[in-house]
């Protein structure tokens, strides 16, 4: 089930500058800052310095005795100084003698030359001056640059100190939120709804759940007027399980709570405490609920609890130290230790509850366990009517004919046809959403899409038209089989024909009804033998559904003489891990032998009646191959009417197949939605 969508969008307030909060300082400035400086110092140094010479040049200066003096610098740089009355010698024209000193009073060279030997360079002012009278001689200095040098070690540190900085913010972008940075990631990454958040589910939103509405609106009822309940020594229940199927609206319910409750409301998912980190979910739990505990009253929602609540020591091959099992043990010491914890109300949801460890079960951490089951029919009227609202209907739809022909459909799915039916008119260019649109959607989502083209020779055409048949004929003549709405041999999904019944709503099921549900299981296989005297691998996931059937008539029920009135069905979840059967060699023989007896007895009585009413079954197959679509009407004109009916299971079809070989009547169930998934494969 989903609330109703807004069509209007939500606003964001604008703030003013005075309300607009101030940005942080932002690290790439600095970046960018050492950058312009390195910059900056390379270009001084390029730009800047004395002019370099090459050998010739300097011969030239050594014989015309132009040279002071050599300062031979690390023995790799010579550096040259002129004499004073010289230096305007080698000045260009136009161009006015540098000055010689810097702002420390330091002489600079005039001019630099590179070495290469110190040897050789040496030989070289010996034979340049060798008719010179006083000749120049290299004076070896050793000179360190220590801004240089600091600048080169510092810098690479700067480089990696930067990288890191840059993961980092990079992994808590993408975390999101304090719980995705490193330093944080011990941090609760619930999600806070309170007075602030817009939450626009309420409880008309929720339809088909009367009694665990009134379950959790009683908690929100407490909270709202505590006194009420205080003033006579009660207490607020300290958590709610919500435990059901999927897509029955336990999310939905809880989302409920948070816009009626009015009160912090805190939404995590059970999958969100366990890291691959040692620890951290403890360490989340704790910050969780520090924070519930510093805005009580208020309610935590843990979706998916078995993520984190699977019973301990289970499973042997985790090891003594699993993560799960500390979260767990942390959850549970939390939610009723030592410490106090009042004004914190933790809802769950689940539909695992068979393996939550039964410390979380217990009275005083979940005190109340709300089933929220399947709707029944004035259930699934609600619904439907909540998910019309914002759908532009047409008059010939009848929430009540679509309630009756969906049992066993959850809310999701009811939402999910609703969404399709648009979807269908949509693409059929209606105005509004027609009767027919809403059956299209159905077959759409339990069939599958149909597959006109796809490529079927015509003997396995008949094969499938005589097993669609088979079935439709024995669960016709059968009183506790469930009764036919609409049988097709058009392909939808994986199955090459599907057969539709409308079951009835019971809550218990006796040992005639079940082995007449296997009896018409296996009466496709059964047409095949009759007709064509062989069988094919067209019943494989008939011949499934039924094995797990009679296995649980024998070993879960207790409907097998032999073995007698026992069940060896683990409603804790233990045996999930264990290596050894809950019953010896000599039984487990008894209960194959058991099984084989059923479906071969159900298998006999499916060609049984096939066989007295073989005229019947090729008429059926015939008008099948003809039409490729037929409906309970067509069995009636066969077969006759079913003595066992004592009320319309369906409504009359309006209108039968076309010749584009699209059906309007779609009356589907959720046997419909077993027998094409799982039964009728060929």
């Amino acid at each position: 089930m989903k609330p109703k969508e807004k069509n209007r969008k939500p606003t964001v307030p604008k703030l003013s500058k005075d309300e607009n909060p101030k940005q942080g300082f932002n690290f790439y400035w600095i970046y960018g800052l050492l950058a312009l400086v390195f910059l900056a110092l390379q270009i001084y140094n390029w730009g800047s310095g004395p002019k370099r010479i090459e050998k010739g040049e300097l011969i030239k200066m050594l014989k015309e005795q132009d040279i002071e003096r050599i300062d031979l610098i690390n023995r790799e740089m010579a550096e040259i100084f002129l004499k004073p009355d010289r230096l305007a010698k080698y000045t260009e024209k136009g161009e006015t003698p540098k000055p010689s000193n810097n702002a420390f009073s330091e002489r600079l060279p005039d001019f630099v030359y590179q070495i290469g030997e110190v040897s050789t360079f040496e030989e070289d002012l010996a034979k340049a001056q060798e008719s010179v009278e006083n000749p120049i001689y290299a004076n070896n200095k050793t000179r360190r640059n220590w801004g240089s040098d600091i600048f080169n070690w510092i810098f690479p540190v700067i480089i990696l100190i930067g990288i890191w900085l840059f993961i980092m913010r990079m992994m808590s972008r993408g975390a999101g939120g304090a719980g995705g940075q490193i330093f944080n990631i011990g941090k609760s990454k619930a999600q806070l709804f309170d007075k602030n958040t817009d939450v626009n589910v309420t409880f008309k939103d929720v339809a088909g759940l009367e009694e665990a509405k009134l379950e959790v609106m009683e908690i929100v009822d407490f909270l709202k007027n505590p006194d009420k309940y205080t003033k006579l020594g009660g207490k607020i229940p300290k958590g709610v399980l919500l435990v059901g199927p999927p897509g029955t609206g336990k999310t939905l319910l809880a989302k409920s709570v948070a816009g009626e409750a009015h009160v912090p409301f805190f939404s995590i998912s059970g999958s969100d405490f366990v890291e691959m980190f040692v620890g951290v979910g403890a360490s989340r739990v704790r910050d969780l609920f520090k924070q519930a505990k510093e805005k009580s009253p208020c309610i935590i929602f843990i979706d998916e609890i078995d993520a984190i609540g699977r019973a301990r020591g289970k499973n042997p091959a985790t090891g003594a130290n699993d993560e799960r099992e500390n979260t767990l043990n942390q959850l549970l010491t939390e939610m009723d230790g030592f410490g106090t914890n009042s004004g914190v109300i933790v809802l769950a949801a689940t539909n695992r509850a068979d393996i939550l460890d039964r410390a979380l079960m217990r009275a005083g951490r979940f005190d109340r366990q709300i089933y929220v089951e399947l709707p029944d029919l004035e259930g699934r009227k609600e619904i439907f009517e909540v998910h019309m609202r914002p759908l532009k209907l047409d008059g010939s739809v009848d929430k009540d004919f679509l309630a009756k022909q969906t049992p066993g459909f959850s809310g999701a799915d009811i939402a999910n046809v609703c969404n399709e039916s648009a979807l269908i008119a949509a693409r059929h260019n209606h105005e509004t959403i027609t009767k027919q649109d809403f059956m299209d959607a159905i077959d759409r989502i339990i069939g599958g899409l149909e597959k006109k083209n796809k490529i079927i020779s015509a003997s396995e055409k008949k094969v499938v038209a005589y097993h669609e048949s088979g079935h439709a004929t024995v669960s016709w003549l059968l009183e506790h089989a469930h009764p036919l709405v609409k049988v097709t041999i058009v392909p939808r999904g994986k199955s090459l024909g599907a057969a539709w019944y409308l079951p009835e709503e019971r809550s218990i099921t006796t040992y005639e009804q079940m082995f007449d549900e296997l009896v018409a299981t296996l009466g496709g296989r059964a047409a095949e033998q009759v007709i064509f005297g062989k069988i094919s691998t067209g019943a494989l996931n008939d011949l499934e559904k039924v094995t797990k059937q009679a296995y649980a008539m024998v070993t879960y029920y207790g409907l097998s003489k032999k073995v007698g009135n026992l069940s060896f069905y683990d409603s804790t979840g233990q045996q999930e891990f264990s290596f050894n059967k809950p019953f010896s060699e000599k039984t487990n023989e008894i209960i194959d032998q058991e099984i084989s007896e059923i479906v071969e007895s159900a298998y006999a009585k499916a060609v049984e009646i096939l066989t007295q009413n073989k005229d019947g079954l090729i008429q059926l197959a015939e008008k099948l191959l003809e039409k490729e679509v037929i409906f309970g009407e067509d069995l009636e004109n066969i077969f006759g009417k079913r003595p066992w009916t004592k009320e319309e299971p369906v409504a009359k079809p309006l209108v039968t197949a076309d010749t584009d070989n699209q059906f309007t009547e779609k009356e589907l169930t959720e046997t419909a939605k077993t027998d094409i998934r799982e039964g009728s494969e060929v």
